[in-house]
């Protein structure tokens, strides 16, 4: 097993980067402690966890639903949670990234869902349906 770490790709033809300025600055700032020091190391193992679970299909959620104070403490750098806000730091956030792994390490990521924001298992599947969609579209734009 590789330390490596993943290198995460955001998908232009996802949703990604609509889900992400729709975040709030705190919401931002704990999806890329998870990004960063979760996903990135982890890759695919994070279905390991707590942190990940398959969809199918090649398709996969990482699954962040703890504060900022919290990811930094447990996967960051030493002293990296004394250096956000402490008003950032017990925000409960319940957020999902959708994403696939493919290649010599490389995450991909296709969209997300704030499940605190549209709490509804009907949103949630629309969004999963549009990262399923993206997914397919990125295979298909792929050389055979």
């Amino acid at each position: 097993m590789s330390d490596q770490l993943w290198r995460v790709e955001v998908f232009d033809g996802g949703n990604f980067h609509r889900f992400y300025k729709r975040l709030d600055e705190v919401e931002r700032a704990v999806t890329d402690a998870a990004v960063q020091y979760v996903l990135a190391p982890l890759g695919i193992r994070i279905c390991e966890s707590e942190w990940g679970k398959s969809l199918g299909r090649g398709l996969f959620e990482l699954r962040i639903r703890r504060s900022i104070d919290t990811i930094l403490r447990e996967h960051g750098p030493s002293g990296a949670a004394d250096r956000v806000p402490k008003r950032w730091w017990k925000k409960r956030v319940l957020i999902r990234v959708y994403c696939t792994f493919h290649g010599d390490k490389i995450v991909l990521l296709l969209g997300g869902y704030n499940k605190l924001r549209a709490p509804s298992s009907k949103q949630e599947q629309k969004e999963i349906r549009a990262a399923r969609a993206a997914l397919e579209q990125w295979k298909r734009d792929q050389p055979s």
